[in-house]
């Protein structure tokens, strides 16, 4: 008789760990599910199905083009009038916990 399920056992941080289940108790997915689609990705994938690779780095307005920088500015407008924004107390304590 096939089991019908086995155990995976992970450490993670605690915080890192209710970050990503905070945003799938929103999305409606278990933790269980989520490791087992994922796990179904990297089979099908016959790789990790996502991009691992460094960041070539934070663009800041003395690497941008002048260009780049007015679409950043243009696109942050429209989201602000849309009301996607957040206080900025909110991003700059995101931006702090980055650096920790």
């Amino acid at each position: 008789m096939a089991t019908r399920s086995a155990n995976v056992n992970v450490r993670v941080e605690p915080d890192v760990k209710k970050q990503a289940e905070d945003i799938l108790d929103k999305l409606g997915v278990s933790a269980s599910a989520f490791i087992n689609m994922t796990y179904r990705q990297v089979i099908m994938k016959r790789g990790i199905p996502f991009s691992v690779e460094l960041p070539s780095g934070i663009k800041t307005h003395d690497t941008m083009t002048d260009a780049e920088f007015d679409e950043m500015m243009r696109t942050g407008l429209e989201q602000a009038k849309r009301g996607e924004s957040v206080p900025y107390e909110e991003a700059f304590d995101c931006l702090l916990d980055g650096l920790r």
